[in-house]
């Protein structure tokens, strides 16, 4: 007695059980579809690039501080804030206050100081230099937080500094 499973064949045409045949899925459009399956289970989880979560100490009433937090999360950052003031935060992580500004912050380990770019943290991040963090001195016009429209469209020239922990600085980025 002969049935569908005796003559079937990898290369042949796929044979139901009514003996009807219907055409063969080639081995590579199989791939194909099962890559694609892949890609549509996994994509999304795959895809999203991790978000950095900061922590933010800042003044409650403080609108600069308020509008760098929001350039932080359009960049990605999930932000939590403590509207607390930022001199105990500063003092903590070891920032000298001649480097101080309005808000301060904590992310991946490393402090940062007053309207950073998050540019600039993200390649911190990246980098991951032997240093205390960065900062942005003072209160620049233009910097992140300091550039909405009650500023006029003035933008200062400023640096972000890289803290060492020997207390020195240098230059991470010009901005002009």
């Amino acid at each position: 007695m002969k049935t569908d499973l005796d003559s079937y064949h990898p290369d042949s045409a796929v044979h139901d059980k009514g003996g009807t045949s219907a055409p063969r899925v080639d081995a590579g459009r199989r791939r194909m579809i099962a890559a694609a399956i892949l890609v549509l289970a996994a994509g999304p989880l795959a895809a999203a690039p991790s978000r950095p979560a900061i922590e933010v100490w800042k003044g409650p009433e403080c609108g600069c501080c308020k509008d760098w937090v929001k350039h932080l999360e359009a960049h990605g950052f999930r932000v939590q804030t403590h509207d607390d003031g930022n001199t105990e935060a500063r003092l903590r992580f070891g920032i000298p206050l001649k480097y101080g500004a309005c808000h301060t912050a904590r992310v991946g380990g490393y402090a940062i100081e007053g309207h950073v770019p998050a540019r600039e943290i993200l390649r911190l991040l990246r980098e991951k230099p032997d240093a205390i963090g960065l900062a942005v001195p003072d209160m620049p016009r233009g910097a992140p937080g300091m550039d909405g429209p009650e500023y006029g469209g003035k933008r200062d020239p400023y640096e972000v500094l890289l803290l060492r922990r020997d207390g020195s600085a240098s230059v991470y980025q010009s901005y002009l």
